[in-house]
């Protein structure tokens, strides 16, 4: 598996918007972050993007990058919803398919499917979303909190709604699409695939 040998297309998301990830956390960071702490909303500039016809929103401060589809390689044993991992120019990060993570069908990709590669529980990722609609801001007074469910549906991904020019968004927290567990874990697996890489060039 060789990074130098993927092709990657990235999106210009204008420079005052490119953001670097921050440094990688250790596994005690990772598991030390607080799962059960209230989390909301931020206004400001977020990346939206598209699952079917739903559109959410992520903080651009969390995206470090968009991708074109890249092949993956399969870690056995992950969770479903986790594509496998893949060297990004000799970043081994893993790959988490959303759709799948929020119990959706998975489809055929389009030309518009992509990577966003985002920071989340102190490791970067790869989340696949079926395609990116653009980056906007969003004020405080049209942020709303997540209205109730009922009990059977799961809102822990959601800090938010966001009201826009007519539209709602989902204002998504990335940091809970891996719990801690699996941020460990998918970290450990890339550390050795790294190793294995660098060993083999």
């Amino acid at each position: 598996m060789n990074g130098n040998q993927n092709f990657v297309v990235v999106l210009d998301i204008s420079e005052e918007n490119a953001v670097s990830a921050s440094p990688t956390k250790n596994d005690d960071d990772i598991a030390g972050m607080n799962d059960k702490a209230v989390k909301k909303a931020s206004a400001g500039k977020h990346l939206t993007f598209f699952l079917d016809d739903e559109e959410y929103a992520v903080e651009i401060l969390k995206v470090h990058e968009i991708i074109g589809m890249l092949p993956v390689t399969h870690v056995p044993g992950a969770p479903q919803y986790v594509l496998g991992i893949l060297n990004l120019r000799g970043n081994v990060i893993p790959v988490v398919d959303l759709r799948s993570k929020f119990g959706m069908h998975r489809t055929e990709e389009t030309s518009e499917t992509c990577i966003i590669v985002v920071q989340a529980r102190g490791i970067r990722m790869g989340a696949v979303v079926d395609r990116v609609s653009e980056v906007m801001d969003i004020t405080e007074d049209e942020i709303q909190e997540t209205p109730s469910f009922g009990v059977n549906v799961n809102t822990n991904f959601i800090l938010g709604i966001g009201k826009t020019s007519g539209k709602v968004k989902l204002l998504l927290d990335i940091d809970e699409v891996l719990t801690t567990d699996e941020a460990i874990e998918m970290k450990a697996v890339a550390k050795e695939v790294h190793k294995t890489v660098s060993e083999a060039a």
